[in-house]
């Protein structure tokens, strides 16, 4: 039901400009004294052959690793696209990681830390200069533990890598982005929330996911440090602003060889019911999306020409479903299963990976991240009404605090940031809760409130405040 306006909260807003705080960039005689240090280092570190620290000082190389995928807003795109780094620093061991933490506390300069680049919000891009620091080159599992499943890796693992390490041991990674196959671990627990498996497993931040983190403090004489689950959660979704996470510790799955399927509907309500029934099935489902037909039809989704409900379901819910779907006026257009199929799995048809597709087609469009009310009909209904084709619908299940709901990812057309505004406020008027793609604070992105146990984090494992700087805007407000 749509939020009582006495009692809901103040008018969102978008990124306009850069935060006035932030520290001026690295002089050149900081950064020159920073890489002579470095680069001493380095030296020490050479006779282990393509293991020592990699600097990078300018170029293509440079300008790629200071950007990740807020091109995907048209708010962010202007105000994040000249900042760069001073200094790209490659480092592939916890110990390099100490080397660089330590050398920038002791020179005042700026870290910002980077997995794959594949976040949206500007996560990885460097306000205020200095150092970008590429943890890709930490790519090591250390323990996986047979009994349990409990996986430790290294923060720079990609998780299509170890999705193959798991599978020998017959187990899975309990959620993924859409971009598995280039996403980093350290990176999706950093800046990412949920995705694949979010219908079963809920969010990054639900207990029991994260059981760990391996911390680098920011500190003349950085500290390396073992959390559990309990200490870790404040550096979840952070951004990297409070602490360097070199590895973490996740629960996995018993491994399922999951099939996927493409449904047709002609009728969207009917659709809309249906994926909002399937979760409360006996059935075990892994990815449940639904995109409106103007969606799917610019999409490389097979199937029909209708509204689509996409599926990763295990092979013993087949028999249930093809006649259960029929009830609910779907028609089964497409199945294979996901191992070894050709083409383009259907995870990255979803996700994030929609909103992908469709600038591909046409980068006029941008988009929003909300948690539907319940019921959803309404506030669907009411916010297409207004906004018509500037306004296309993709739904995702998820576990939402336990609960079953239902998230929306909706592609939006770009009509300048007025527009944008009522939309969001149109939404959250109707009961949604946002979540802002078009910010780049962390508290800005999620609920707009601050997190004291992530500012407290950031006073003991970056007192400088040097991770990161004008992405947590509770250290700023402090």
């Amino acid at each position: 039901m749509p939020l009582d306006p006495v009692t809901r909260p103040p008018a969102l807003a978008i990124a306009t400009q850069l935060p006035d705080d932030l520290p001026a960039p690295p002089t050149q005689a900081q950064l020159e004294a920073l890489v002579a240090e470095l680069s001493s280092a380095a030296a020490a570190s050479a006779g282990e052959a393509g293991k020592g620290l990699v600097m990078i000082r300018s170029g293509s190389e440079l300008e790629r690793l200071s950007r990740d995928f807020s091109s995907y807003s048209p708010v962010l795109t202007p105000l994040l696209q000249d900042r760069l780094a001073q200094l790209v620093v490659k480092a592939s061991s916890t110990e390099q990681v100490q080397l660089v933490a330590g050398a920038c506390a002791r020179h005042g300069v700026p870290i910002t830390l980077r997995g794959s680049g594949t976040g949206n919000y500007g996560q990885c891009v460097p306000l205020a200069g200095g150092v970008v620091l590429d943890l890709s080159g930490l790519n090591r599992v250390r323990q996986l533990d047979s009994l349990s499943g409990v996986l430790t890796a290294e923060a720079g693992c990609l998780l299509a890598d170890l999705e193959q390490q798991l599978a020998p041991h017959g187990r899975e990674l309990r959620l993924t982005p859409s971009t598995r196959r280039s996403a980093s671990l350290g990176g999706f627990i950093a800046g990412g929330s949920g995705g694949i498996g979010s219908v079963r497993w809920g969010f990054l931040r639900d207990p029991g996911n994260l059981l760990g983190l391996e911390v680098v403090t920011v500190e003349p004489e950085p500290r390396l440090l073992q959390l559990d689950a309990s200490a870790s959660a404040p550096l979840n979704h952070a951004y990297g602003s409070n602490g360097i996470l070199t590895a973490v510790t996740v629960a996995t799955a018993a491994a399922v060889p999951w099939q996927q399927l493409v449904v047709d509907f002609s009728s969207w309500t009917e659709a809309v019911a249906a994926i909002g029934a399937l979760p409360a099935t006996a059935l075990l489902l892994n990815g449940l999306c639904l995109l409106e037909a103007a969606v799917a039809r610019n999409l490389p989704c097979p199937g029909g020409h209708g509204h689509r409900l996409l599926l990763l379901a295990a092979a013993d819910a087949l028999p249930a479903l093809e006649p259960l779907l029929g009830a609910m006026g779907g028609r089964l257009v497409w199945q294979a299963p996901e191992r070894g199929c050709r083409g383009v799995p259907l995870r990255e048809l979803c996700w994030n990976h929609t909103t992908l597709h469709m600038r591909a087609h046409d980068p006029g469009w941008t988009y929003l991240q909300m948690l539907l009310p319940q019921p959803e009909a309404p506030a669907l209904e009411a916010l297409k009404q207004r906004w018509g084709d500037d306004l296309l619908w993709h739904l995702e299940a998820v576990r939402q605090q336990g609960c079953q709901r239902l998230a929306a990812l909706p592609l939006v057309r770009w009509r300048g940031p007025e527009a944008l505004l009522e939309l969001m406020e149109q939404a959250r008027q109707q009961g949604a809760l946002l979540f802002n793609p078009h910010v780049f604070t962390v508290e800005d992105g999620g609920l707009g409130v601050i997190d004291a146990d992530q500012v407290a984090a950031k006073h003991t494992y970056d007192p400088a405040g040097l991770l990161n700087p004008g992405k947590l805007r509770g250290w700023s407000e402090r």
